[in-house]
């Protein structure tokens, strides 16, 4: 029975065992002082939680039939102290959890530029934001960089340690940009423009998606989000102004006709 027991387990923990843990293990500041702000409201709740499950298993077996011992009092209805108890830590956990959730709230609105690079890094006061606009289309990602003059469709890539400045936007149904090792996700809506500023504190290379379903190729909406040092992202910049392609009228209008799992395009110049 336990080998039988066993053979069930296997396929859960292979899946569990393919789980990522970027929510939790971030590369971006953003994203870790969100993920402090998880990490603080679960402990919040669990003063709760776990008391009452401990003592739900210990009052079941306690007062099982077949404990003899235990006090049997059927009219008792009323204690002072357990009132106090059961009102005042949820009371007390409640003030907390708005405290902190009000704060985080300020302090990590998307909208707000970031003032600082990372714990204890505060941002230079001579560096530049990276402008990104950011634009979902049916279904595919298109990336671009109006300090640099190109475009590209499904890659993303900014320095390390620079402060980056989304404005995003979607040319026709609601999606959602997300990087979850850079910040949470924000909400891309056809003819509004919502913002995002983040910054990316380690090398490397991490995903990024719709966490919206947005109709048939929502699947296939992902792209590949590098973070790199000045050297490597100047490279990758002058890879797309290398690539030939112009992005002009006619062009976009093309890219934004529908269509599945887009290979990464790059353009060296985009009309403006």
């Amino acid at each position: 029975m336990s080998r039988l027991r066993t053979l069930f387990l296997l396929p859960l923990l292979a899946s569990l065992g393919s789980c990522s843990m970027v929510v939790l293990n971030p590369a971006g500041d953003v994203a870790e002082q969100q993920r402090d702000l998880l990490m603080v409201s679960t402990a919040l709740m669990l003063i709760v939680i776990i008391p009452v499950m401990a003592l739900t298993i210990f009052f079941a077996w306690r007062y099982r039939q077949s404990n003899r011992e235990a006090r049997y009092e059927p009219d008792w209805d009323h204690s002072t102290h357990l009132e106090l108890v059961i009102w005042a830590v949820p009371l007390l956990i409640i003030i907390c959890l708005g405290a902190v959730t009000w704060m985080g709230t300020h302090l990590l609105d998307p909208y707000r530029p970031i003032g600082r690079v990372a714990a204890g890094k505060p941002l230079p006061p001579d560096v530049r934001p990276l402008e990104v606009e950011v634009v979902a289309l049916d279904w595919k990602w298109l990336f671009i960089y109006p300090e640099y003059g190109v475009a590209v469709v499904n890659e993303l890539a900014a320095p390390v340690d620079r402060p980056i400045s989304f404005r995003i936007t979607s040319a026709s149904v609601m999606n959602s940009f997300y990087i979850p090792a850079l910040a949470g996700q924000i909400y891309a809506m056809p003819g509004m423009e919502t913002r995002l500023h983040a910054v990316i504190n380690k090398s490397g290379d991490y995903e990024g998606f719709s966490a919206n379903y947005s109709g048939a190729g929502f699947s296939g909406m992902r792209f590949a989000f590098h973070g790199l040092d000045d050297a490597g992202f100047q490279a990758w910049i002058a890879k797309a102004k290398d690539s030939g392609g112009k992005l002009d009228r006619n062009g976009y209008l093309e890219l934004e006709q529908p269509s599945e799992n887009q290979p990464v395009r790059h353009y060296a110049a985009v009309d403006s």
